[in-house]
């Protein structure tokens, strides 16, 4: 085939991976665009909600900064007795890939669920973390599961799970809780990057040590309950285009070195000054000339 019958091949491959995420966004971007959500020294920026506790009450130091990683811990809880938490960063966002750095280590907590051995997760589009009633288990939003493999077996991680929540796959709605990635499964306390590719309320991606390993696209509130997710419970259907971010706890101690987000609405006019190629969504009041 010569070159200039290629073109339109070539334009409508180009396009397909600029809708499907592919947007080349990483080498793109230069290492100061990316937003350490983690600082490496303290939770600044972040708050907890604990089952059983107000919003920002971190029982038990359960998340703790020691030796430049963010940890989930157990030490001083005598039972876990369902204290499911989540760590929320102060921000919500709406186009954007977040990436994290993950290790499971030692022994899951006495009194924690057999099926949380060695899981723990990312949540994106959350609901507000102060919606959330006292003893809310999780909050509404769509999980990118995290798993260790137990050393024999498969358990791949980077899946989703749906909590007050459903999804569409292949054009169909989705309304399984958990859904399994191709990722491999990762034994022992070994490091793992994830990274989430966030589209609002169009697609998300996951990727696992820069592999893709699952998609899906219109992320929706659906099967919430009003036991569980108390007013959330009444928008069955509505598309979820943005939303916090939290880092669960499970019962199982889980290590983040890295947590670090690329923001992909900025300045889209190529004659300001902080002009990025990789944006997908313009905001005019952002760009500086």
């Amino acid at each position: 085939m010569t070159f200039p019958r290629c073109l339109p091949r070539l334009a409508t491959l180009l396009a397909a991976a600029t809708a499907a995420g592919f947007l080349v966004a990483q080498p793109l971007a230069e290492r100061q665009d990316w937003i350490q959500l983690f600082n490496g020294r303290d939770l600044t920026g972040w708050s907890p909600k604990i089952r059983g506790y107000p919003f920002g009450e971190n029982f038990g130091n359960t998340f703790r900064v020691e030796d430049g990683v963010l940890r989930v811990a157990y030490d001083q809880y005598e039972t876990f007795d369902d204290r499911f938490g989540h760590l929320f960063y102060r921000d919500k966002f709406s186009y954007y890939i977040l990436a994290v750095e993950y290790r499971f280590t030692g022994e899951q907590a006495p009194g924690g669920p057999p099926w949380a051995f060695r899981n723990s997760g990312i949540m994106v589009h959350c609901q507000p973390p102060e919606t959330m009633f006292r003893h809310q288990r999780f909050p509404a939003s769509i999980e990118v599961q995290l798993l260790g493999g137990s050393g024999t077996g498969e358990r791949p991680t980077a899946n989703v799970c749906s909590p007050g929540t459903h999804i569409v796959m292949n054009g169909e709605l989705v309304t399984r809780h958990c859904n399994p990635s191709r990722s491999p499964t990762f034994h022992g306390d070994q490091w793992v990057r994830v990274e989430v590719i966030v589209h609002d309320g169009q697609t998300i991606r996951h990727l696992v040590n820069g592999e893709e390993v699952l998609a899906y696209e219109k992320p929706q509130i659906g099967g919430a309950t009003p036991a569980d997710f108390g007013e959330v419970s009444q928008r069955e259907g509505e598309l979820l285009t943005e939303g916090y971010i939290s880092l669960q706890s499970e019962s199982h101690p889980i290590e983040f070195r890295k947590v670090e987000l690329l923001d992909l609405v900025g300045c889209m006019d190529p004659q300001a000054k902080n002009y990025r190629k990789y944006f997908v969504k313009a905001d005019r009041s952002r760009c500086r000339y």
